[in-house]
């Protein structure tokens, strides 16, 4: 009866803990639109990214004449009493009023090329928000699926258990029977005792992961918040279809920061070259606010001023050479940055096909450690081994299943490394 009953225990697979339905798990996608929208360096970079836009209006509208009314009233003591002289001999009256309407602006040979960086100042955030919104996504997917190996380790981890507390029992009922010695309880005792271990490790590894799940998506408790198992099926085909061809927010960015310096040098060099002020102005700059008067001193007022450089003590030559040394660190950074994304892409393929061949070796141990558990109870039951042959085979199969939920996960990440080395 004993016998029967052990045998029939571990072929048969273990029930669900919860008849309860389960809620509908929590998608990588909807994971992944969620996580966009909490406070992060995404939203960072997006806020980095407007700031540079506006830095470029601002860069063309350096370029356009300025468009502004002044309006000045002054009065002056007059030199005697009941002059119309003033004190000050710089004012025109001892009372002037004067209403200007004109246009302003500048000219100078770096307004172009300060426009010209802010434009690749702008392309560079815009790649910069991208690099940020892929690592949010890889963020992301890695606590995704460093949940699902949490809970599938939980639930092996429970599977495992409850054969190690019925082995238990009915080991200590054999014993009961006089069918076998105490030191077999013991063992069986031991091993459960392990077991419950390995239980608790791992509700609280799954814990810690649906903490950092719903940091990262906002999504809080009481709210329930479940993902997808882990039982990939992966094959070479999954990971042939990412190539190296497409461009890398990285790759923008880094040449687009190259641009920047070289705009840079341009608004350094011009510098030291003349530059010219005009103001174009219409109204009138009268001694009183009289029609008459007003009449008679309205009129047009233009007004330049070229301003050559001739000695600055060198402060002129030393910023151009700053921005030509500055352009040469970002072209070697442009250099680097093409190696490291060549050599990501090459180790994240490499990953992945490492990850494939583990799972494929998992997934056979895993079959092997089943089928050793089932011939050890066997021949326990037969009284050709010992009990260690059992406990042994039950230790074996919790570990190759622990191997495989850890290959599993190793592939989902290596897949996702390998689809943001791809530039996807």
């Amino acid at each position: 009866m004993f016998s029967r009953r052990l045998f029939v225990f571990f072929l048969l697979p273990v029930l669900s803990l919860s008849a309860q339905t389960p809620p509908a798990p929590l998608t990588v996608e909807n994971a992944t639109q969620a996580a966009l929208r909490q406070a992060t360096a995404y939203q960072q970079a997006l806020i980095d990214e407007q700031t540079a836009a506006l830095d470029l209006t601002q860069s063309r509208a350096a370029l356009l004449p300025r468009l502004r009314s002044s309006s000045t009233g002054t009065f002056n003591r007059p030199l005697h009493p009941g002059s119309i002289d003033p004190s000050f001999i710089a004012a025109n009256a001892t009372r002037e009023y004067q209403e200007l309407l004109g246009v302003e602006g500048s000219l100078d040979f770096g307004m172009r090329a300060a426009v010209a960086r802010s434009r690749a100042l702008l392309a560079a955030a815009h790649a910069g928000t991208e690099i940020a919104r892929r690592a949010l996504v890889r963020g992301v997917r890695e606590a995704y699926f460093g949940l699902g190996l949490a809970t599938a380790k939980r639930r092996s981890a429970e599977e495992t258990l409850s054969a190690a507390e019925e082995f238990e029992r009915v080991t200590a009922l054999q014993q009961t029977g006089g069918e076998l010695a105490e030191v077999d309880v013991i063992r069986a005792r031991l091993q459960t005792a392990q077991r419950r271990d390995d239980v608790e490790q791992a509700r609280l590894q799954e814990a810690e992961a649906l903490a950092a799940m719903r940091v990262l998506t906002g999504i809080r408790a009481p709210e329930p918040l479940t993902v997808s198992d882990l039982n990939p099926q992966p094959t070479v085909m999954d990971i042939e279809r990412f190539t190296n061809s497409a461009t890398r927010p990285e790759l923008t960015q880094a040449e687009q920061q190259l641009r920047a310096a070289r705009s840079d040098v341009g608004v350094a060099r011009a510098g030291r070259l003349p530059s010219l002020l005009y103001a174009i102005d219409q109204g009138f700059d009268s001694p009183s606010l009289r029609s008459s008067d007003i009449r008679e001193h309205r009129g047009y007022l233009a007004t330049a001023t070229l301003d050559i450089p001739i000695f600055d003590w060198g402060v002129g030559r030393a910023k151009q050479r700053q921005a030509e040394l500055k352009e040469q660190a970002a072209e070697n950074q442009l250099n680097i940055t093409r190696r490291d994304v060549e050599q990501q892409f090459v180790a994240a393929r490499e990953e992945a096909l490492t990850a494939i061949r583990r799972v494929d070796n998992a997934r056979t141990a895993v079959a092997d450690a089943r089928r050793n558990v089932d011939i050890s109870i066997a021949r326990y039951r037969a009284g050709e081994a010992p009990i260690l042959e059992v406990t042994d085979a039950l230790t074996t199969l919790a570990q190759q299943r622990a191997n495989y939920q850890q290959a599993s996960f190793d592939f989902e990440i290596a897949r996702a490394h390998l689809q943001e080395a791809a530039g996807e």
